[in-house]
C-alpha cells in the first residue's frame, strides 16, 4: 500500500503567505520608477522628522535587489514557520503574526532612525521584521515549539551569533543583497531584540481568537 505523500511545503500559510508577499511584491516594484517609488515609500530618518510615519511600514515591501528580496523571503519563511504554527492558522492567529512583523520591522526601523536622527539616505527591506521573526524562533526552540526563557542556551546563542554578524557588517559595511543601499545593521539589532519581547503578548492576542 502506498504511503500518503508528505506535503512539499508544511509551514504554516501565514509565513509562506509573507514570504510570498516579499518576494511578488519587489517582482511588483521592478515595473515601478524607482526615482518615484523609493524615495516616497522608502524609509529614511529624515522622512521621520518630516512626518511620514507611514514609510516605517511602507519601506518593509520594498528591496533593492533581487538578492535581498529573494534573502528575506526565504529567511522570513524559515523563521515565520515555527511562530506561525505557535500563533495558529485561524484568522486570529493570522492577524497576529502579521501584526507582530508588522510591530518588529516598524520598531527596528524606528530605533534606526533614533540612531541616525536626521539622515536623509533611504532604507528599504523587510530585515528588520524578520530579525523578529529569527528572535521568536529561537525562543520557540528553546520551548519546544512555545516562547522558551531568555536565558536559554537556544536564546542565548543565537543572539551572540547575530549580534557578532552584525557587528562584522558594521565593520565591513557590506552585506549580501544590499545594493548601494545602506546596511542598516542597528535596524537587525532592534528587530531582534523587539522580537525577543513581543512574541509572548502577540501569542496572547493570537489565542483570543480562540477562546472568545
Amino acid at each position: 500500500m502506498d504511503q500518503p505523500r508528505e506535503p512539499a511545503f508544511n509551514a504554516p500559510w501565514p509565513a509562506l503567505a509573507m514570504a510570498a508577499v516579499i518576494i511578488v511584491g519587489f517582482g511588483l516594484q521592478t515595473f515601478l520608477p524607482p526615482e518615484q517609488i523609493l524615495p516616497t515609500y522608502g524609509f529614511s530618518p529624515q522622512a521621520m522628522a518630516q512626518g511620514r510615519w507611514i514609510t516605517l511600514f511602507s519601506a518593509l515591501f520594498l528591496h533593492g535587489s533581487w538578492a535581498h528580496a529573494l534573502l528575506n523571503g526565504v529567511a522570513a519563511l524559515a523563521f515565520g514557520a515555527p511562530v506561525a504554527r505557535y500563533y495558529g492558522v485561524r484568522p486570529a492567529g493570522a492577524l497576529a503574526f502579521l501584526l507582530f512583523y508588522l510591530a518588529c520591522g516598524a520598531l527596528a526601523n524606528l530605533g534606526y532612525g533614533w540612531v541616525h536622527a536626521g539622515d536623509p539616505h533611504l532604507l528599504v527591506g523587510a530585515s528588520g521584521a524578520v530579525a523578529g521573526l529569527m528572535a521568536a524562533a529561537a525562543r520557540m526552540l528553546a520551548g519546544k515549539g512555545v516562547p522558551g526563557p531568555f536565558l536559554s542556551p537556544q536564546v542565548v546563542g543565537m543572539t551572540a551569533a547575530w549580534v557578532v554578524v552584525n557587528l562584522l557588517i558594521a565593520v565591513v559595511g557590506f552585506a549580501p543583497g544590499a545594493g548601494d543601499m545602506p546596511v542598516a545593521w542597528e535596524a537587525h539589532l532592534f528587530g531582534y531584540a523587539v522580537g525577543l519581547v513581543l512574541v509572548t503578548p502577540f501569542g496572547w492576542l493570537s489565542r483570543r481568537g480562540v477562546v472568545d
